[in-house]
C-alpha cells in the first residue's frame, strides 16, 4: 500500500511572486509554475535588491501543493512531500555510468558468426531501437511539460535527477550501439521505420504535446486532469509496461550469459525506472488526494481504455520481437505477463484491474528489480549498487 508521510492540507497562504516576496496587489495570483517555465512576464525581485519582508511571507508547508500551489517555488524547505526528497536521495545514491560496464565479451560474442542466433540478434536490434529514443521521450516529458507544471519543490527535485538518469539511460544505449559496431541511422531511426516502435511512441507523444505546449496551464478542471493524464501515461504505461518486454528478453540473455555487458546495463536501467515509476505512482495519488475532482468516473474509464490499448501496444511489440520462441521464451508468454502489470499498475493508483487474475510467468525479474548487496550476475559480482565511484567489482 503506498503512504505518505504528509497528509494533504487546505491552502491558506497568500500568492508569492517568484522571488518569494508578496504579489502587489495589482498583479493577479498565478501558479508558481510560471517561475521558470510556462509564463512570458519578467520576474519580480531577480534583477532587483532584495528587500525586508516580514517573517510571515515564510513558505508554510500546510500550504504547499504538487499542482496549482502558491507558494514559493524556489524553497525547498520546509518538506511536506518527505517521500519525494527521500526518493531523490535515493537515486543518487544509486548513480552509475555506462563506461563502467566491460563489454569486451558482448563485442566477442557480436562479431562471432555462430555466437549468436538470427532471433536472438533481432531481439537485441529491436530493443536498442525502441530504447535509444524512447528515453529521449521520457526526458523531453519532463523537461519540456512536467516540470513547469509540478509546484513542490522537493517533487521538482527529483524530477531533476530522473532528467538525468534519461540522459544516462540514452549514453548506455548509445555506448552499447557503438560498441556493437551496429548501423547507427538504422538503430537510432526505427522509432520511424519499425511499425511496432513506431506505434508505441505515436501512443505517447500526444501526452508530451499536450502539457509542452507553451499555451498549457493548469487551473481548470479540464487543464488538471490533462496533466494527471500524462502523468498516469509516462509513470504506469511507458516506465511502468512498455519497457517490460525489452527488460526481460535482455535479462534472459544475460541469464544465459549472453550479452553480459548489456545485460548489466539493463539491469541498472531497470533499477532506474522502477524507482521513476514508484515516485510516478506516489505523485499521482498525492495529486488525487488533493483534487479528488479530478478523479471522475468519466476520467477512471478513459484511464481504464488508455491502460488496455497500451497493453495491445506492448504485446504487438512483443511479437514483432519474438515471431519464434527464443531464450526459453515466446510471445504468448508476455500477454499473461503484460496483464500482469496492467492489473498491479491499476491497483496502484485505485483503478479496478483489467483483466482477470493473472500470474507472473517471469518471477526472476522481481529479483533482478530488487537489485541489492552480494548479488551474482552475469559473473559480474556487484557488491554494492553505489554512486559511480563505489562501485566495487570482484
Amino acid at each position: 500500500m503506498l503512504t505518505w508521510n504528509d497528509e494533504p492540507s487546505p491552502q491558506t497562504a497568500a500568492p508569492l511572486a517568484a522571488g518569494g516576496a508578496p504579489m502587489p496587489a495589482s498583479m493577479p495570483a498565478r501558479p508558481a509554475t510560471g517561475v521558470f517555465g510556462d509564463s512570458a512576464l519578467p520576474t519580480p525581485g531577480l534583477t532587483q535588491k532584495p528587500q525586508a519582508v516580514d517573517s510571515a511571507t515564510r513558505v508554510n508547508v500546510a500550504d504547499k501543493r504538487i499542482i496549482n500551489g502558491q507558494t514559493d517555488v524556489n524553497q525547498l524547505v520546509p518538506f511536506k512531500y518527505k517521500w519525494a526528497w527521500e526518493k531523490y536521495i535515493a537515486t543518487c545514491a544509486n548513480h552509475w555510468m555506462p563506461q563502467e560496464i566491460n563489454m569486451s565479451r558482448d563485442i566477442a560474442l557480436w562479431k562471432n558468426p555462430t555466437g549468436l542466433t538470427e532471433d536472438e540478434r533481432r531481439i537485441i536490434k529491436r530493443n536498442l531501437g525502441f530504447f535509444v529514443t524512447a528515453d529521449s521521450l521520457a526526458a523531453n516529458n519532463i523537461v519540456l511539460g512536467t516540470y513547469r507544471h509540478i509546484t513542490a519543490p522537493e517533487c521538482r527535485q527529483f524530477l531533476l535527477r530522473q532528467a538525468f538518469e534519461e540522459a544516462i539511460h540514452t549514453h548506455a544505449y548509445q555506448y552499447i550501439v557503438e560498441s556493437l559496431d551496429l548501423d547507427e541511422s538504422e538503430i537510432f531511426n526505427a522509432y520511424n521505420e519499425v511499425p511496432s516502435i513506431r506505434a508505441k511512441d505515436q501512443f505517447l507523444i500526444p501526452f508530451i504535446d499536450a502539457i509542452a505546449d507553451p499555451h498549457f496551464k493548469t487551473g481548470t478542471l479540464e487543464a488538471d486532469q490533462t496533466l494527471l493524464k500524462s502523468l498516469i501515461v509516462f509513470a504506469c504505461l511507458m516506465e511502468g509496461l512498455f519497457f517490460y518486454v525489452g527488460f526481460t528478453q535482455i535479462l534472459a540473455l544475460g541469464r544465459q550469459n549472453k550479452m553480459t555487458g548489456a545485460a548489466e546495463q539493463y539491469m541498472y536501467i531497470l533499477r532506474d525506472e522502477s524507482m521513476h515509476c514508484n515516485f510516478g505512482i506516489d505523485l499521482i495519488n498525492t495529486i488525487k488526494l488533493e483534487n479528488p475532482q479530478l478523479w471522475t468516473p468519466a476520467f477512471r474509464e478513459e484511464i481504464r481504455g488508455l491502460f488496455a490499448k497500451a497493453v495491445d501496444l506492448e504485446y504487438a511489440y512483443a511479437e514483432d520481437t519474438m515471431p519464434r520462441g527464443v531464450l526459453g521464451l515466446n510471445a504468448p508468454m508476455f500477454k499473461s505477463y503484460l496483464r500482469f502489470i496492467a492489473n498491479r499498475r491499476c491497483q496502484q493508483i485505485g483503478i479496478e484491474p483489467l483483466f482477470a487474475q493473472e500470474e507472473n510467468p517471469f518471477p526472476w525479474m522481481a529479483e533482478m528489480i530488487d537489485l541489492k548487496k552480494e548479488r551474482n550476475f552475469f559473473e559480474t559480482r556487484v557488491i554494492e549498487y553505489q554512486t559511480g565511484g563505489a562501485l566495487n567489482w570482484e
